[in-house]
């Protein structure tokens, strides 16, 4: 097992916060990483943006995101492009590990044509990302949360898009929310680990829902740590990005939820380490 990890903190997290606060309290707590959101970004300033990061000690885990390629949110396939496309600029700007991509919903397009919309907007994505150096990192969500963002609903359904491409500019997201039960499926985990650009880790009280009503990390009932030692134990030495939101969140106060999700990201990865030298019959599940 890596004897460190890059612990990263989203943007989204901190969703009231503006991006100058957002870098001042994640370095504050302790996180090696940050994941940009692009409106923050925006409304911030790219170029301000670029100068603080590199005041900073923490490096971009990611920038989300692109896509929608499907017009779930109104514009159009050209509009949704020429949007992606400036994201990868952006993320190459900005030396973001990865640009998280969202396919789009399903919509009331037939399946054949959903899927073409999305591999013309990726394939235009793909060729500035390869000359920018960007890794282009597509996300599934749980079917409960998906509606609006995308048609991927399966991690298996994920790495079949990505066997068509065969890039190395194209990887995956894995969020522990959406698919908490991967721990369980140790022959996924080792097709997974390979092609994944990202792990983003929430917890949650209850299922999916669409709203997707998370909690603080050790709060809820998600198998966080059994998943990390997963991930881990088959060869992830990427980024973890805590990935917070929900009513709960929403009203938390910040400061403090980033200083304990960082103590609670330490903690269980010390516990994950000393699991690893117990006997197999002793290791907690």
């Amino acid at each position: 097992m890596p004897l460190d990890c890059n612990f990263s903190v989203n943007e989204l997290t901190t969703y009231r916060w503006t991006f100058d606060e957002d870098l001042y309290y994640a370095q504050k707590a302790g996180f090696d990483s940050i994941g940009l959101w692009r409106r923050k970004v925006n409304d911030f300033g790219e170029a301000r943006a670029r100068e603080m990061l590199d005041d900073s000690d923490l490096t971009v885990s990611s920038l989300s995101w692109a896509g929608g390629f499907t017009g779930g949110d109104g514009r159009t396939l050209d509009e949704s492009i020429r949007d992606a496309l400036a994201a990868v600029g952006a993320a190459e700007r900005l030396q973001a590990d990865c640009l998280v991509v969202l396919a789009g919903g399903q919509n009331s397009h037939i399946r054949p044509h959903r899927n073409r919309l999305f591999r013309q907007g990726l394939d235009e994505m793909l060729m500035a990302a390869e000359v920018a150096g960007v890794t282009l990192a597509i996300k599934p969500m749980h079917a409960s949360c998906a509606r609006e963002w995308t048609f991927l609903n399966s991690l298996e359904d994920a790495l079949e898009l990505l066997g068509q491409y065969q890039s190395p500019h194209v990887k995956l997201v894995y969020d522990l929310y959406h698919f908490p039960e991967l721990a369980d499926d140790p022959a996924l985990v080792a097709d997974l680990v390979p092609h994944l650009a990202l792990v983003q880790l929430g917890d949650a009280r209850v299922a999916q829902t669409a709203a997707q009503e998370r909690c603080p990390l050790g709060h809820g009932v998600l198998p966080i740590w059994e998943t990390v030692a997963a991930l881990q134990f088959a060869g992830y030495n990427g980024c973890f990005d805590v990935e917070l939101m929900g009513a709960e969140i929403e009203v938390a106060d910040y400061q403090t939820l980033l200083a304990e999700t960082y103590q609670s990201l330490v903690a269980g990865v010390d516990a994950v380490r000393q699991d690893e030298h117990r006997p197999l019959a002793e290791r907690s599940r």
